[in-house]
């Protein structure tokens, strides 16, 4: 395969993920946000995703409804935005 083929598939994976969490509510959090963003994302901004949605679903959860403060080791930046857009989704 070629890179872009690779890339293309790693897209891919990611979106079907986003979307098949176990939970229903970061399914509706995390898919959304995916199927608008990962076609432009390049491999580093795809690693920052993967690894946001490597965290446990219940952590995910409390922090996009603000119960709980994300640990030091998450990326707040990524999280803030996944957090903004599903809000403002929800707002609509």
């Amino acid at each position: 395969m070629a890179a872009g083929e690779d890339i293309a598939m790693r897209r891919k994976k990611i979106r079907y993920r986003a979307w098949h969490r176990g939970t229903r509510e970061m399914d509706l959090v995390l898919g959304p946000f995916a199927d608008e963003h990962t076609e432009d994302m390049e491999a580093a901004e795809l690693d920052r995703l993967e690894a946001l949605m490597e965290e446990e679903d219940p952590h995910l959860l409390k922090w996009v409804m603000g119960q709980e403060v994300p640990p030091e080791n998450v990326d707040i930046a990524l999280l803030d935005r996944v957090i903004a857009e599903h809000k403002a989704r929800v707002s609509k």
